[in-house]
């Protein structure tokens, strides 16, 4: 995946172009799971067994927020990141169940989830609240996987376009760091379901979510930010996923607690 980026130089040379890599990013969302601990620390060592290289593929795990800081070191030994699946929309205060942007920084957990299709469906989060939290996020330096992405019926009757971009649009004014921000398309009808968006579906919402940052933001935005599709991916299917040029890895839900994970890992890490 190739990043156009524009350099001047001085005196009387024309600015020209050159090629610099969108580095693949892979993350785990555990969500409610495993069950123990234990389950967890088993999950870890399978992974040891299959090394990949940090340096071509940035990989970061969203556990429970009981299990975070105790297999953090585990994580992070694998040469992973750790993320919180979920964070405040406020500050310090009375604000009872919630944890917000400075603890995660205070803690040395350098990622949160925000804007995940189970946070808005079930849990009743708005585009609103999404933006909220995205700028306690840029405010304390946690870098944000933003989740957006349409249900079926929105798929079915041709929103999914209009979908995407309202949820962006919703985000875009907090945002000042970009370099924070990975976008997470999941259409919502694929998550866990089994079913799949084909490659060309998946390029062809991905290549309208960089036209839309391009005209909304900056050409060199678009360019730059990473966008990964989440949705039933697994191992045999992500290969054909990633070759498509404006998938830049994925958010992967249940194959992320089998060991198999580590073969998603491994495909994107030859991307």
């Amino acid at each position: 995946k190739l990043v156009q980026t524009d350099t001047s130089t001085c005196g009387a040379r024309p600015p020209f172009l050159f090629a610099m890599p969108r580095t693949p990013i892979v993350g785990g969302n555990w969500k409610c799971n495993p069950a123990t601990l234990k389950e967890a620390q088993k999950l870890l060592a399978a992974w040891k067994e299959t090394p990949f290289d940090a340096g071509k593929v940035e990989v970061v795990i969203c556990p429970t927020a009981l299990h975070i800081s105790t297999v953090k070191p585990d994580l992070e030994a694998l040469g992973m990141a750790v993320c919180s699946q979920n964070v405040s929309a406020t500050g310090m205060g009375a604000f009872t169940g919630e944890w917000n942007a400075e603890h995660l920084q205070d803690m040395s957990i350098p990622w949160t989830l925000i804007g995940h299709s189970e946070r808005r469906v079930k849990y009743g989060e708005t585009d609103e609240v999404t933006a909220a939290k995205v700028a306690q996020c840029q405010k304390a330096g946690v870098k944000v996987m933003f989740c957006i992405g349409e249900l079926l019926e929105e798929r079915e009757s041709g929103k999914t376009d209009e979908i995407n971009k309202r949820q962006l649009t919703a985000v875009l004014s907090a945002i000042s760091k970009w370099e924070d921000i990975v976008i997470a398309y999941e259409p919502v009808w694929a998550i866990g379901t089994g079913k799949v968006a084909t490659p060309d579906q998946a390029q062809e919402t991905h290549a309208a979510i960089r036209e839309f940052l391009k005209t909304a933001v900056s050409a060199e935005v678009a360019e730059n930010v990473r966008i990964q599709y989440g949705g039933s991916v697994t191992p045999e299917n992500c290969a054909e996923l990633l070759a498509k040029p404006d998938i830049d890895g994925f958010l992967v839900g249940g194959a992320s607690l089998k060991p198999t994970f580590m073969d998603i890992i491994t495909a994107c890490q030859g991307a």
